[in-house]
Formats: C-alpha cells, structure tokens, sequence
C-alpha cells in the first residue's frame, strides 16, 4: 500500500507543474504563435504581389517596346492609330486594342493574376470572344445597372479559391465617334456612358500552397495536441490509480465493516457506539458513577448440566443469552459479560437518562426477563426438556468505578466495587423466578414495582445487615398477565389465557378448580391418610 501511495505522490508532483506549464503555454502561445504567422503571411503576400506587380509591368513594357516604341521608330511618315495596326505601317494599336493584347499578354503565364478586355461586340474583323457564364451575366448586370461598379464570382474547392472582378467599359465621346463611324463597327448607335464590354481580372489563390504560411500556428497546435494527448494519458493513468485505490479502499473498508462486525459482538452496543463514534478513548481509563447493577442466574444450573447432552445444553444456553440480551439493548442497558449461565448488566454508562429513570429501566427489563423465560420454558418443555431454566435475579444501585481495566495491550470494559458484590448476593437470596431490590433501587422504583422486606443478610465487607426486597408485582403493567408459569417438584404448569378457546378455558377452569380443592385438602392435612390407613373426616 505504501509503494501505491508513493506512486500518486510523484504522480501529483508531476502534474502540477505539468498543467501549470500546459495552461502557461495555452495563453501565451496561441497570440504568439499568430503574431508569427500573421507577420510570415504578410511577408510572403507582400513578396507575393511585388512579384505580380513585377510580372505584369515586364509584360507592358515588353509589349510597349515591341509594339509601340519599334512601330513608331520605324515609321517613315505620320503615325496613326488602328485597331488593326498589325501589318499596318506606320500604325500603333488603339486604347482598346492595346488592352486586349496586354491582357493576352498577362493572362498567357501561370501567375496569380490574369487580365481579360472582351465584349460581346468586337470588329467584325475580329475573332469573336468566347464568353463564359459569369462574363455573360456581368455584362448583362452592368448594362442593366450602369451606376454599378463592378461584379465578382469566387469559385474554388477548400484547398484552392479564385475571385473574379468584372469592371464595365463605357464609350467616352471620342470613342462613340470612332465606333459609330467605323465601318467594321457592329453598332453604329452607341452613346456616351453605354457599356460596351468588360474589363476582368482574376485572382487565382491555391490556399493548400499557403497551408505552411501558419507554420507557426500548425506547431501551436500540434504542440498542444500533444499536451492535450499527455494530459488526458496522465489523466487516464491517475483515474486508473484512484479506482484501484478506491478499490482497495473499499476492500479495506468492507474488511473494517467485517471485523467491526464482528467485534461488536464481543461488546455492548453502547461502548461499540461510543468507541466507533470517537467519544471514548481507548486507553485504561476509569471514572467513577452511580449505576444500577442488574446480576441474574439459573437455579441449579450445574444438574441440568448433567440431564442434557453438550449440543443440548450449548442450544438451550445460547437461547437464553440471546433473549435475554435482546431484552437488555431493548431497555438501554450495558451488557458487561456472561459467567458462564450468568449475566451481569449495569445503567448509568456510558449512556444515562438519570440515576432514577435508570433504575426504573433496570427493573423493567428484569420483569420482562421473566416473563419471557416463562414462555421460553413452555415452548422448551413441549420439546423434551424436562426442567428448563429458572432465572434468580438481583438489582442494587450504588457507586462503581466504571470504565477500562487492564494493560495497554488488553482491557475490558466493566465495573469493579462492592455495589456489584453486592448485586450477585441479592441475586443469590432471591427465590427461583424472583426479583430481589437493595432499598436503594426499591427507594427508586417504589412507585412503579410492589416489593416486600424479606430476611435480612450479611455480605463480606459490608458491616451492616443488608434488607431485600423481593418484588410482588409491576405497577406499571397496562393489564393483568395472560401467562401463567410454574415448574417445581410435583409442578409443571403453564397457561396462556389469549390462547385459550372457550370449550378449553371451561375445562381448564374446571380443572383448575379441582386442583385447588386438593390443594387445599394438603394443606390442611385432611387427604393425608393417618397411621392406620383410614383418612380423618373433613371435621377432624
């Protein structure tokens, strides 16, 4: 487990300067990285158009010295201008004719630009202008809206885009002259202003060649993507490393639930709560207390040992201590142990509602006790068991030293004073199926238990004589008892009263009549027979 911890520790020193370094570099490197590309575009757009612009002024003065310049040098009377100068000597090309040939000129190369000077109405000596779709419709829109400065068309795929600019021409005054006067002129109506053709330039731009013009940018992104790609990989590595964490964690956990589990079981609730919650320490600690002290055990427990087998008798005890527990958390006590068939129980820590409300709840648990071993011994000896168990029982309350006893290495949580003695003596003068009271429960409980001074008792350590009191009845019940149990020698009786249907209550009344009237007659001697076999008359 410690190398597994070690490894997140280095994983976390790792990534901490690794998404500073990421986050660093997102917000520094995008502007710097455009900043540098935008500067590299615009050197090579620059270097770009000097080059154009370069192209097409050698294009006009290669066709200026050739055309113009060398008509003109070797002219040998008055130079003129034609638009069919070629052959012709001693002529020069016109305006329109000299576009035409610059744009043959400048379109002829593979360069970036192209330039074009056509209309739909050339000389008639003149080769027709093939006019595609967009110039068709450019002249249309031009003549239809004379005020328009120009149209344009971009065209092209992602990777290569073309714009195209269609300009009009308009006839000045001295080429309506010309043209209405010509006689090769195929309109002799034209007008000032009107749209005779168009003059378009197209500007080819393939992006793909220009995709390395943001190498700056590409790297940026690559280089992010990178990061991006380590992080989610260290990202994934860590979330691996939580879960198998998490995991373990989990096992750890379910194996603490487990033996917490099972711990809880070897002590009471109460001490389980407080010691898990982190109320109490687990140190040898004491502290002392008035508590009520609750000690029970079964009568001549050691014979019924020899009348059951081992698994009998571990069933039959394993039973009682359950019911018997069961009873105890019901009522908030503290279960400090088991000796063997007894029990030793105490209110007042490490939870109190009051020394009074304590003794109270002691008491109460006491009488449900036997009450429920009375239906326990019903139902066990409708299975075969000839003497069940008859609980003794005895309640003091006084002051205890409380707490953990033992070493560091081992303790036991448990309570120590004479207070406890003397509640394993009360318990040993009550009668079978009996509450036996020190005064000072019975001076708690008076108003909610009947009890009778019986005998009074001497105990080892304890000068004074010590007065029991044996409870007689529960004031509190909310209504008579329905079950009636009681097993002695010549006695095994049981009743549940709610259980009874009418046909058998008459009978067990009956019955029950009938054994009172024998009763009665041991009692007073008149079943006895005398000594010389005859029975004495009911008057004697």
């Amino acid at each position: 487990m410690s190398t597994f911890d070690e490894s997140v520790a280095r994983q976390q020193r790792f990534m901490g300067p690794l998404l500073v370094a990421a986050i660093l570099l997102g917000l520094a490197g995008l502007p710097v990285a455009v900043w540098l590309d935008l500067r590299g575009l615009s050197e090579r757009m620059l270097a770009t158009q000097a080059i154009e612009t370069g192209r097409i002024i050698d294009q006009m003065r290669s066709f200026y010295a050739s055309d113009v310049v060398q008509a003109v040098n070797a002219a040998t009377g008055r130079v003129e201008t034609r638009h069919d100068y070629k052959g012709v000597p001693n002529a020069i090309p016109i305006p329109a004719t000299l576009s035409l040939e610059l744009g043959e000129r400048i379109s002829g190369g593979d360069g970036a630009v192209k330039y074009r000077f056509v209309s739909d109405l050339p000389f008639k000596d003149r080769k027709p202008h093939d006019l595609d779709s967009f110039e068709t419709q450019a002249l249309a829109d031009l003549r239809a809206h004379p005020k328009t400065g120009f149209v344009s068309e971009t065209t092209g795929s992602i990777f290569d885009r073309q714009v195209r600019i269609a300009a009009p021409i308009r006839m000045e005054s001295a080429c309506v002259r010309c043209h209405n006067a010509h006689p090769l002129s195929p309109k002799t109506d034209w007008k000032v202003g009107d749209v005779r053709g168009i003059q378009e330039i197209v500007l080819h731009q393939p992006i793909a060649a220009n995709v390395f013009a943001f190498k700056y940018l590409l790297g940026y992104f690559i280089l992010a993507a990178l990061a991006g790609t380590t992080f989610l990989l260290l990202q994934a590595r860590q979330s691996r490393l939580i879960d198998r964490m998490n995991r373990e964690l989990t096992e750890s956990n379910g194996f603490l639930a487990s033996v917490s589990v099972q711990i809880a079981k070897y002590i009471s609730p109460q001490v389980y709560k407080s010691i898990f919650s982190g109320e109490r320490d687990v140190s040898v600690a004491t502290e002392r207390k008035k508590l009520t002290i609750f000690f029970s055990d079964i009568k001549d427990f050691t014979a019924t040992t020899e009348r059951l087998q081992p698994e009998e008798l571990t069933a039959l005890l394993n039973e009682y201590l359950t019911e018997m527990t069961a009873i105890a958390v019901k009522h908030g006590g503290t279960v400090d142990k088991y000796i063997g068939d007894a029990m030793l129980v105490f209110f007042g820590d490490p939870e109190s509602r009051g020394v009074r409300e304590d003794a109270q709840a002691c008491v109460r648990m006491a009488i449900e006790m036997q009450k429920r071993l009375g239906q326990l011994n019903a139902r066990w000896r409708r299975s075969g068991i000839e003497r069940p168990f008859q609980a003794r029982i005895g309640i003091n309350t006084g002051y205890c030293n409380v707490g953990n006893f033992g070493s560091d290495e081992r303790m036991d949580y448990t309570i120590i004073g004479a207070e406890a003695n003397l509640a394993a003596r009360l318990q040993a003068a009550a009668v079978p199926g009996g509450i036996t009271l020190s005064y000072e429960t019975y001076a708690l409980v008076s108003d909610i238990v009947q009890a009778s001074p019986q005998e009074p008792i001497r105990m080892k350590g304890i000068s004074r004589e010590i007065v029991p009191y044996a409870i007689e009845g529960d004031l509190t019940a909310e209504a008579p008892e329905t079950i009636f149990s009681e097993h002695a020698r010549g006695i095994d009786f049981y009743v549940d009263v709610d259980a009874l249907e009418m046909e058998g209550a008459a009978r067990l009344r009956k019955r029950l009549l009938d054994t009172l009237a024998a009763v009665d007659r041991r009692m007073t001697g008149a079943g006895t027979p005398s000594d010389d076999g005859t029975r004495p008359s009911a008057a004697g």
